[in-house]
């Protein structure tokens, strides 16, 4: 009896293909892996030279936005605290008080937030301390900016 045997002659163009897109998302999934940590570090040493009460704002705000849209990238934006969609496209920001000496802090969206509400609606909001009540419409807003 004869024994066929078939000689290797490497991956066909779709298995390449198909290594080559794995290798890609594998070095996409360790970049954003990489940008989240980093971003974090930025965060957490920008929000350490905010004085009070920007401070425990900002690190409510980070909680907050982290708990309520985890896909979103911790990134500073101009300085702030902000988080970002896949694409690096800011969603929301936190504008501290202190930066430009306000009377209060602001939670901002940008454009790719999916806020819209007819021909006109809010994209920044006034921030002075944040109760049980402010936290519930601030996770409320990140959600439906992130749909």
């Amino acid at each position: 009896m004869k024994t066929l045997t078939k000689k290797f002659t490497g991956f066909s163009d779709q298995e390449r293909a198909a290594m080559r897109e794995r290798a890609k998302e594998l070095a996409a999934e360790g970049k954003a892996a990489k940008s989240r940590v980093q971003g974090e570090k930025d965060i957490f040493a920008a929000i350490a030279k905010m004085s009070e009460p920007d401070k425990s704002i900002a690190k409510k705000l980070h909680e907050l936005i982290t708990k309520a849209a985890p896909m979103l990238l911790p990134k500073t934006w101009y300085g702030f605290p902000a988080y970002a969609d896949k694409d690096g496209n800011v969603i929301c920001f936190f504008q501290y008080a202190g930066k430009f000496k306000a009377r209060y802090a602001t939670l901002g969206f940008n454009d790719k937030a999916h806020l819209d509400d007819g021909n006109m609606w809010p994209v920044a909001f006034a921030l002075k301390k944040l109760s049980s009540v402010e936290e519930a419409k601030i996770i409320a807003l990140v959600k439906k900016a992130v749909k």
